[in-house]
């Protein structure tokens, strides 16, 4: 296993760390026997999130004796300092440690980056923890360019996660600043939610980024462990059969694929169109569908809104076919 300084950070990790949302298909023991062959294999890098239910509870268990051996991340879509107060106090618990190595603001919007850095902001809570000690560091996720170039300019931000693999590229410059500046970079998405099919070339292709501290597959099996595992262990350079793949990949997905990048909005009813494509990725792909159904049931317009305008699809940089990805949106959730 190759280790790197996660940013400024000072953290020693695994550059493949562990995506704890998949767990959820599994259960308790089941995480606890995967924890363990996680260690062993020597990655010490795990992700999880106040909103991946079960997911800290779970790993709060498996961790159990062996929490020393890892680099603990986990998140919060809180946004005001009560809020996340309460959560890094819930995300302890479950955990079942006096602290974490890594709190991250969860995929805030550019309005709530006002809320979270401004007074009485979430963003006050997480540098009280840290003075306690009850946080390590401070991180970000986002999903859009415009909050990955906005995070980069608070010195209190230390690591950022974004979507990061082969058919989601928008990201590499802010990837390349933010190495420059010192923070750390998580590769979220690596198999662009399940939609690349070939693991082992998705994980090569971001490794081959020296740019990339850390990328977190997904993991609930111990086969898909082992996969992970051998591809990013071999790092020999992309060979020409292998950048062929991945442009038969970009080419494929690059025409029915949502990025997410955000530039459909605003829809003209109100819809997160990307928000409803991500969670329908979830439900189809993930095979996480009551977690995919809860968070849409969330979303305040269904697919069912969306009243066919077409706006949307002229300002998508990919040509997508929304309102028809939209209505099958809406078959596939019921509403």
């Amino acid at each position: 296993m190759e280790y790197i300084t996660l940013g400024r950070t000072g953290l020693k990790i695994s550059r493949m760390g562990f995506g704890g949302i998949p767990i959820q298909r599994i259960d308790a023991e089941s995480t606890k026997a995967l924890i363990r062959q996680v260690a062993d294999a020597g990655v010490n890098y795990i992700d999880t999130a106040r909103g991946y239910t079960v997911s800290e509870e779970w790993l709060g268990g498996a961790l159990e004796g062996i929490r020393d051996r890892f680099v603990l991340a986990t998140k919060s879509m809180a946004r005001t300092r009560e809020a996340m107060e309460k959560d890094i106090a819930i995300s302890l618990g479950n955990l079942r440690t006096d602290h974490v190595e890594l709190y991250q603001i969860h995929n805030p919007s550019l309005a709530d980056m006002d809320t979270v850095f401004g007074p009485g902001g979430a963003m006050e809570a997480l540098l009280a923890a840290k003075a306690e000690g009850k946080v390590g560091h401070i991180g970000l996720t986002a999903h859009s360019k415009e909050v990955f170039a906005a995070a980069l300019e608070h010195e209190e931000i230390e690591t950022i996660m974004f979507p990061y693999n082969i058919v989601e590229t928008q990201g590499e410059e802010l990837i390349a600043r933010a190495a420059e500046k010192g923070v750390g970079f998580i590769a979220m998405k690596p198999l662009a939610g399940g939609a690349i099919e070939d693991a082992t070339l998705a994980l090569r292709f971001i490794l081959a980024n020296p740019n990339v501290s850390v990328v977190i597959p997904g993991m609930a099996d111990p086969a898909e462990l082992t996969q992970n595992l051998a591809a990013c262990e071999d790092r020999s350079a992309l060979s020409a059969e292998e950048t062929a793949k991945m442009d038969a990949i970009r080419k494929e997905l690059g025409t029915n694929f949502c990025r997410r990048c955000n530039y459909c909005a605003p829809c003209t009813v109100g819809i997160s169109i990307p928000n409803v494509f991500l969670f329908a990725g979830y439900l189809n792909r993930y095979g996480l569908g009551d977690w995919a159904r809860s968070r849409y049931a969330g979303l305040p317009h269904k697919a069912s809104d969306c009243v066919e305008c077409g706006v949307c699809e002229t300002r998508c940089p990919y040509q997508l076919p929304i309102r028809q990805m939209m209505r099958k949106a809406a078959q596939d959730f019921g509403e």
